[in-house]
């Protein structure tokens, strides 16, 4: 395998986007990158507003389509995208391909003979694992990942939504909340439905009676719903219109979280917002496992009126809000800026995946000051 050790200065990176959520985890590690002189291409394919949050990010992007909404289709559309993926990556002459959960970048790695790096934080994926596993080179996961995945696997001690929401990328903006005639201090709830039609989604569930969880929660504040699918038409006068890069900044000022949408809970959580989490797979993820059981920042449930009662329970504390601020205080000071992380990795590729196999506690010490990483020696000398 080709070494790039050394070659900071002109590093040719590949991207590729998948779901809104991956524009988030990678838009300050891919801003970070050009602003060190690397040359970053983004490859991106069509899952909700993942390329209209492109657009307002202004990210420039390869669009590669859709793999399809049913599972037949996604499995037919695998070669496909692979080779849509490889015309757009191949004169481009990458040297590392990086991705999350992503089939296309690890099988194109392969072809094209240059390592790829892929992110993983979901266990329940296996069948996508399956398939991106045995052509990539390194898979990084959180340090709560459940699943031992062998050699390649690296864990990192934080969460991928902390690649876009840690302090030193973050700063809520008050702004979204005059767009929706709010002020700061309103009581509101934001609540999430999803499609349930990703791969790993199929024979799943969460909130059964929509309507009637809204009504519920209607009494304690003004009800904001976000939704990948068609809203009943009860429902629709809730929905919000707000643009999507903004959600982050609603979701700190929310007096509550409440949906189906695992990404937008522990964002949510890691945010200081109270979090609800509803679905059948509660239980299967280690992130909201640690979340919830050593941070108190999220609470998940399989039963809908279950995670009713335990919503109007925080609604009805007036010092939650302040708690779950404290609460979030605490894990910010255990976990690490996932941005920084992510670009000592790749700038010190394949030297960076050793460290983190031998000395783990390199990770504390990133810093983008320096490419040659001097945190990698410390680690060893103090060995």
């Amino acid at each position: 395998m080709k070494s790039i050790w050394g070659r900071m200065c002109n590093m040719r990176v590949v991207v590729d986007i998948n779901h809104p959520g991956h524009v988030h985890y990678f838009k300050t590690f891919i801003r970070e990158m050009e602003q060190r002189g690397h040359e970053v291409l983004i490859t991106a394919s069509h899952k909700d507003v993942a390329i209209q949050l492109l657009q307002q990010y202004g990210l420039k992007y390869i669009d590669l389509g859709s793999y399809g909404s049913s599972l037949l289709k996604k499995v037919i559309n695998v070669p496909i995208m692979d080779v849509k993926m490889y015309r757009a990556v191949k004169n481009f002459r990458p040297d590392i391909l990086l991705g999350f959960s992503s089939i296309r970048a690890a099988h194109v790695s392969k072809v094209l003979g240059v390592p790829a790096v892929i992110f993983d934080d979901t266990e329940h994926a296996v069948w996508e694992r399956r398939l991106y596993a045995p052509f990539s080179d390194v898979i990084l996961t959180p340090s709560c990942f459940h699943r031992d995945i062998g050699k390649k696997q690296a864990r990192f001690n934080g969460y991928m939504e902390l690649a876009s929401l840690h302090p030193n990328r973050f700063t809520p903006n008050p702004a979204v909340l005059a767009e929706l005639d709010l002020a700061e201090g309103d009581p509101f709830i934001i609540v999430r439905f999803v499609s349930w039609e990703a791969s790993h989604d199929v024979g799943q569930r969460g909130i059964r009676d929509k309507v009637g969880l809204v009504k519920a929660l209607e009494s304690y504040g003004r009800v904001l719903i976000t939704s990948e699918g068609a809203l009943p038409d009860e429902l629709q006068p809730y929905q919000i219109r707000v643009s999507p890069e903004k959600l982050h900044d609603l979701l700190y000022y929310a007096t509550l979280y409440v949906g189906e949408g695992g990404t937008t809970a522990s964002e949510a959580a890691i945010l200081g917002t109270p979090s609800i989490y509803v679905s059948s797979l509660v239980g299967t993820m280690g992130n909201f496992i640690e979340l919830e059981e050593t941070y108190d920042l999220l609470h998940s449930f399989t039963d809908s009126s279950a995670a009713l009662g335990r919503a109007i329970e925080i609604l009805q504390d007036p010092a939650s809000r302040e708690n779950w601020r404290v609460k979030r205080e605490r894990l910010l000071a255990d976990k690490i800026d996932v941005t920084a992380f992510m670009v000592w990795f790749v700038e010190n590729y394949p030297r960076s995946f050793t460290e983190m196999k031998e000395h783990p506690e390199v990770q504390y010490s990133c810093a983008l000051t320096s490419g040659d990483a001097p945190l990698a020696q410390t680690s060893s000398q103090s060995s």
